[in-house]
């Protein structure tokens, strides 16, 4: 690959629209761009999400791309009516059933890999520790590093044995944040004895067993480094993340247009920062402008030399691989299929299930 292309790889980005539009087509054919991320503004329904991806697809002529979405499930969920929408983790985690748990991962997987999405941005592997936290909540598993650790795993492995990449997030833990990172810098102020018998335990656990890639937080830890967020911290990616628990895999930023990156960094000086910190993937699910910026800026980077070719090249081969178990060789979403999977009885058989179980009354012992 030339320079440009190792660059572009290193890369996902969102866009407006049920089309693609002009600039992600221009990122894809001159940038080899490395994967898009998909919201609930670009889907319509399971046969129009099929085409998208497949017209997506049909213009990365040199590697598939990534098609990634935050389908957690619950009140982060980006798909269209006509799919199954399963519940988030806390009610995953209310039915007491590991076996239920992954077979909703496999029926999710199911439906993802149908319309040609091949990489989850879940499960959320905070602890939820601070019932005050603005933005987690519900959405992780609970407040036990041992449920969330279980329960974890066994979505990674659903998503996985059925070719959907899973991603674990957000790392080191935003479950005891007091604040949101979409607006403001969140401060997590334990020691590290609390940090790895809480906040890592989910991530070790699932990395000692396979997950495939992970998403970093915006999230500054001060007994961990008290100068940079984790997503642009060195210590905290590679130091603690690579060399501490022993990480392979793939590392992609939570999006740098968060206003806990973008209030004190523009996105350029984000992207080299959290590729010096080492990151593989730089998320920026937006703004055009910001897209290009950033590429521009690890470009001059590696230029100037403050980033080496070699670094670029660590992140290939970890992208490369992923994509190798994972999604080659490509095989455009079939419409028949989409047909027979979205939304199918067995799926909706087990959604009804998950209600029955968490919404059973509750016997009440006579006194």
């Amino acid at each position: 690959m030339t320079l440009k292309e190792k660059i572009g790889q290193m890369f996902m980005v969102g866009f407006e629209g049920a089309g693609p539009t002009k600039a992600v087509l221009k990122l894809i054919k001159e940038f080899h761009l490395g994967g898009v991320i998909l919201f609930a503004r670009n889907l319509q329904s399971p046969a129009q999400t099929a085409k998208l991806c497949n017209a997506l697809q049909a213009q990365s002529q040199k590697m598939p791309l990534l098609i990634s979405i935050d389908q957690e499930g619950g009140r982060v969920s980006r798909l269209p009516k006509g799919f199954t929408i399963f519940p988030g983790g806390a009610k995953l985690a209310a039915c007491q059933s590991p076996p239920l748990v992954y077979r909703v991962a496999e029926a999710m997987a199911k439906e993802l890999r149908a319309v040609g999405i091949n990489m989850n941005l879940s499960p959320v592997l905070d602890v939820n520790t601070n019932p005050a936290n603005p933005v987690i909540g519900d959405r992780a598993f609970g407040a036990s590093a041992t449920l969330v650790s279980t329960l974890g795993l066994t979505l990674i492995a659903g998503f996985q044995d059925n070719n959907v990449i899973a991603c674990g997030k957000h790392f080191p833990g935003h479950g005891d944040a007091g604040a949101d990172s979409h607006k403001e810098l969140p401060r997590v102020a334990h020691d590290l004895r609390r940090i790895r018998e809480v906040e890592l335990r989910p991530f070790l656990h699932t990395i000692q067993n396979g997950l495939a890639s992970i998403m970093t937080a915006h999230v500054l830890y001060p007994a961990l480094d008290p100068d940079e967020p984790a997503t642009l911290s060195k210590r905290i990616i590679t130091g603690l993340l690579r060399e501490g628990l022993g990480f392979k895999g793939v590392v992609i930023t939570d999006d740098l247009e968060m206003a806990a990156i973008s209030d004190r960094r523009g996105p350029g000086e984000a992207a080299v920062k959290a590729i010096e910190a080492g990151v593989d993937l730089i998320l920026i699910c937006h703004d055009e402008d910001k897209q290009f910026e950033a590429i521009e800026a690890v470009a001059n980077a590696v230029k100037k030399k403050r980033i080496s070719e070699a670094r670029l090249d660590q992140s290939l081969l970890r992208l490369l691989q992923v994509k190798e178990k994972f999604i080659l060789p490509h095989q455009p979403a079939d419409l028949a299929r989409v047909k027979e999977v979205v939304g199918s009885s067995s799926h909706k058989h087990l959604l009804q299930e998950i209600k029955e179980k968490t919404e059973a009354p509750v016997a009440v012992k006579a006194t």
